[in-house]
């Protein structure tokens, strides 16, 4: 996996699955939707972690700067 993101668009990921960890732990959401943006934090912090998002590479797009 070739990297394909830059520190502003990770940080903007990490603190996105923040904000979601936030409202999740002060029952802000609940029921399905907290389920399914639990995943979609967990997925944001994974690529944020790998600095690869498998979207990116489809359409052969990056934020890093050369």
């Amino acid at each position: 996996m070739k990297k394909n993101m830059g520190m502003a668009d990770r940080l903007t990921r990490i603190l996105a699955a923040m904000a979601i960890a936030i409202l999740y732990s002060i029952n802000l959401i609940h029921g399905t939707l907290a389920i399914v943006l639990l995943i979609i934090a967990g997925v944001l912090l994974l690529t944020a972690f790998v600095r690869f998002c498998p979207l990116y590479a489809i359409f052969r797009a990056t934020t890093l700067k050369k």
